[in-house]
């Protein structure tokens, strides 16, 4: 089905023809037209022509009222204050459209025009080592911008850019070579842990005692360095190791992942070492090109706007004195890769604002080197930092970085109670299963729902609120349409009746409903899911509103309870669209 135009777009047309048959020097103007709570639509665009025209603003804005008679999407325009237009629609125009929508399975939400390739690199935990809280952000914002962008038609290619090499293998390598069971399955069999936990009880009984040795053995130590060099030449029982150990390693994640909701597909694991092949030439084209130049035997490149405190230069270090590589290497051999072997028009990296520097010198040097051009770009979707209820970094009571697990498994348990609480009558199963769906949500969601630059502060009480700006709320209201529709049975269905009048509550709920389309378009535009948790709040504190004031199954007539049904039903399919994209689950029933 073809794209619903929004009643926004409707009278936003017929403005613009007004305003070019009353003020034809004016050329084809925009009436700048939004929402307004003294309307349902002000268009201020007069304002602006007034000063260019050198006219009575009031004056012109009467000229174009003229020109805009009712009806049946205007039911009346007035001049207001300096010379706004404000605009009211008809009742049928708000019904006629949302039927519109509701007879399309996008709810009107039309595909890109032109759709593009984009790579997104985000969730990069390192091998051998626990996700954290700090991992959260990176893995949610990043899923969100996913379901978003492919919901709009986007080709979307999906990268986990784990850290998966470097020195630090050659101590593990070297543990294992000597203590060939560590690693073993049997020893976890009896403990009745989940397989992803199990996993990331072998890897840190590995890492701490490969440590251990490390520290304490000169000789140990002396041999695991001779296994980072075996390693990098590629030596055959080294490389098998090395896998062994990246694979136990996505066996963790993999259960971290299904405990938060998300897919993360092992073919979109494409880790630092993967990019290896790729280092030696890559340093030889900046080399070659003047892009990269020798400096106290490192390869580096220069920014004339980059300085250290003391005023000298700060320079991006793309392969060191001593001939190793670092991450600025294997980030621009990535973004030779996706530009070229993927074909990306567009390269997003969701990653902490701490790495802000670091890739504006990474962008500006593939910019310089021709990988990245006016047509194919890069953006840095930087985030700030999960806090703790002192406003600092979120940390245990001993002062240790929280796993990411242990936060999940306390957001289910909260969960469960408000769930069992509010549905006494559900079995433990069922109390189980919605537990995850509301907890998991709730950490989404207060993720999501602020700006990704801003920091949050991690709160579990408010998190799981029935009230307030919570995913809560918004399954709440979710669940509580399902179950008025269960109660219309057969008696009643939902159906639109354009020709009925609509209560103040009714005009608010159906307004915002026909905003979806363009509220999504421009979340997929600006890579900014909090506007569409905003947008989601915000239709279900209308919905709360409409529930409140307008009995649905007691209204006065059938016909009544057949269109207040409609928007039930159509809230339900717009909430339960936008919370899928952000990857929150909405319960039939709470």
């Amino acid at each position: 089905m073809a794209s619903v135009p929004s009643l926004a777009a409707s009278v936003n047309q017929r403005v613009a023809d007004a305003l070019s048959a009353a003020l034809p020097e004016a050329g084809s103007a925009d009436p700048l037209l939004r929402r307004s709570d003294r309307a349902d639509f002000q268009a201020n665009g007069v304002l602006g022509l007034a000063k260019k025209l050198k006219g009575n603003p009031r004056e012109l804005a009467a000229k174009v009222v003229d020109r805009l008679s009712a009806d049946d999407v205007l039911a009346g325009v007035e001049v207001s204050g300096p010379g706004f237009l404000n605009i009211a629609v008809t009742d049928s125009a708000i019904t006629s459209t949302l039927a519109a929508r509701a007879a399309d399975d996008r709810l009107g939400v039309p595909y890109a025009e032109r759709p593009g390739t984009t790579v997104i690199d985000y969730s990069q935990p390192n091998v051998a080592k626990e996700m954290h809280v700090g991992h959260l952000r990176s893995t949610v914002i990043g899923d969100a911008i996913v379901q978003i962008l492919e919901h709009r038609g986007d080709t979307v290619i999906r990268r986990h850019h784990i850290g998966d090499w470097g020195t630090q293998f050659g101590m593990l390598i070297q543990y294992l070579i000597e203590h060939p069971h560590e690693l073993d399955h049997e020893s976890d069999a009896a403990n009745g842990d989940g397989e992803g936990e199990a996993a990331m009880s072998r890897l840190n009984r590995l890492y701490k005692a490969s440590r251990a040795l490390f520290d304490s053995d000169e000789d140990f130590k002396t041999r695991a360095r001779r296994r980072v060099v075996d390693l990098q030449a590629g030596d055959a029982e080294t490389l098998a190791l090395w896998h062994k150990i990246v694979d136990e390693s996505k066996i963790y994640f993999q259960g971290v992942y299904h405990k938060l909701d998300v897919e993360i597909r092992d073919e979109d694991i494409v880790g630092e070492s993967a990019y290896n092949d790729m280092l030696v030439e890559t340093c030889k084209l900046l080399e070659e090109s003047g892009v990269a130049v020798r400096s106290q035997g490192a390869l580096c490149v220069f920014f004339d706007d980059i300085k250290g405190q003391d005023g000298t230069p700060v320079p991006l270090i793309v392969q060191k004195a001593d001939g190793g590589f670092g991450y600025a290497a294997t980030d621009l051999a990535a973004i030779r890769d996706r530009t070229g072997r993927l074909k990306a028009g567009t390269l997003l990296y969701v990653v902490d604002a701490r790495q802000a520097l670091h890739f504006r010198m990474v962008f500006e040097t593939a910019r310089r080197a021709g990988w990245l051009t006016d047509e194919v770009t890069a953006a840095h979707l930087q985030f700030g930092t999960v806090l703790g209820k002192d406003g600092k970094p979120f940390k245990t009571r001993e002062g240790e970085t929280v796993r990411l697990v242990d936060l999940l498994d306390e957001a289910i348990d909260r969960a469960a109670q408000v769930v069992a609480e509010k549905a006494p009558d559900l079995t433990e199963a069922e109390v189980a299963e919605r537990a995850a769906q509301v907890g998991i949500g709730a950490v989404k969601y207060a993720d999501l729902s602020n700006s990704m630059t801003r920091d949050y502060v991690f709160d579990l009480d408010r998190m799981v609120s029935l009230n307030g700006d919570t995913s809560v709320y918004l399954q709440y209201a979710y669940a509580r349409i399902q179950s008025i529709i269960r109660k219309a049975g057969d008696t009643a269905r939902p159906q639109a009746h354009p020709d009925l009048p609509l209560s103040p509550a009714e005009r608010a709920l159906g307004l915002h409903l026909d905003e979806f389309a363009e509220s999504l378009a421009g979340v997929a535009e600006t890579y900014e899911p909090h506007k569409l948790a905003a947008y989601l709040y915000q239709l279900a504190s209308f919905y709360t509103t409409f529930y409140d004031q307008c009995p649905v199954l007691k209204a006065e007539t059938p016909e009544t309870v057949e269109n207040r049904l409609f928007l039930c039903d159509l809230t339900a399919r717009t909430l339960h669209q936008g919370m899928s994209l952000l990857g929150i689950r909405t319960p039939e029933r709470l």
